[in-house]
């Protein structure tokens, strides 16, 4: 199953009788779904209708949808007649003070701001709103096979990211085992120090098994892949699946910085572990920030 990115645009064009309208939409992402409908006045029960419509078929995302409607003809023009019959009376008044002669030019009127202005509102034909129903539902689907290019791009992208991580931990594991032995070095030299000075045994002891507990990365290297095997789970499964991938790069994260932690100030191959942990959360960072953008 595909996964879809939250980024897209579609627009949807058509005519009813007389009136032409064009759909947009737009998305960039969010953590919800935040849809944003700017349409004509009168448009409640259309309104409504588009929200259920776009709840259905999204997601996630901030959707910003448009609709402009064009009137064949004159039909599309209202006249303010009262602010009209205003112009006349006035002119006609300063006409007779002025003792000034010439008819009105309605030419002129037309050209006055306030006038003439186009229809805002949406008529209640039936046929009309059926059909942006059924534009809206096309401009739905283009808007979603938007989103899923942008998507299939963004899970190739993850698929490289998850493969280059699970090399490195690989190579990690491979030098675990040295690594363990540089911190029995350690252990050995720290408790040469204590027996020279005459020390507890039970403290010799006791900071023998702190080093060691700090010295293991096994279990991050099994965390870590397990997290990398439930992710291309996740992206095989496909869906709604934005704010699980970011828990687990979340987890991951934890898992690379723990094994930093484990690795720090010791010499020879521990330095390449630390070198291979930071690549590690490299990958992850510019992977969250794709997962960001994943419905």
């Amino acid at each position: 199953m595909s996964i879809r990115s939250m980024t897209g645009f579609a627009q949807v064009k058509g005519q009813q009788d007389k009136t032409a309208f064009t759909f947009t939409a737009k998305s960039v992402n969010h953590r919800f779904l935040d849809l944003h409908l700017r349409l004509p006045a009168k448009s409640e029960l259309l309104e409504q209708q588009l929200r259920k419509l776009f709840k259905e078929k999204l997601h996630r995302g901030h959707v910003e949808v448009t609709l402009t409607l064009e009137y064949a003809g004159a039909s599309g023009l209202s006249v303010n007649r009262e602010l009209v019959s205003d112009y006349v009376k006035a002119f006609r008044e300063l006409s007779s003070d002025l003792d000034l002669h010439g008819e009105i030019d309605l030419n002129a009127i037309f050209r006055l701001t306030g006038v003439l202005s186009a229809s805002n509102e949406l008529p209640e034909e039936a046929e009309l709103q059926a059909a942006l129903l059924s534009a809206a539902s096309e401009l739905i689907g283009l808007l979603n096979a938007n989103r899923q290019l942008e998507g299939n791009h963004t899970r190739s992208e993850l698929e490289g990211r998850m493969d280059q991580i699970e090399r490195n931990t690989a190579e990690v594991e491979t030098l675990r085992a040295m690594v363990l032995q540089a911190h029995l070095e350690r252990i050995r030299t720290r408790m040469a120090e204590l027996l020279e000075g005459q020390a507890d045994p039970d403290r010799i002891l006791q900071e023998a098994a702190m080093l060691a507990e700090r010295s293991d990365v096994q279990e991050e290297i099994v965390r870590l892949l397990t997290h990398v095997k439930h992710f291309r789970g996740l992206l095989e499964e496909g869906g709604e699946i934005g704010k699980k991938l970011d828990f687990l790069l979340q987890e991951m994260n934890r898992e690379a910085n723990t094994m930093l932690s484990k690795t720090t100030g010791l010499a020879g191959d521990a330095m390449r572990i630390t070198e291979l942990g930071l690549a590690l959360k490299s990958d992850i960072e510019k992977s969250r920030e794709q997962v960001q953008n994943v419905e």
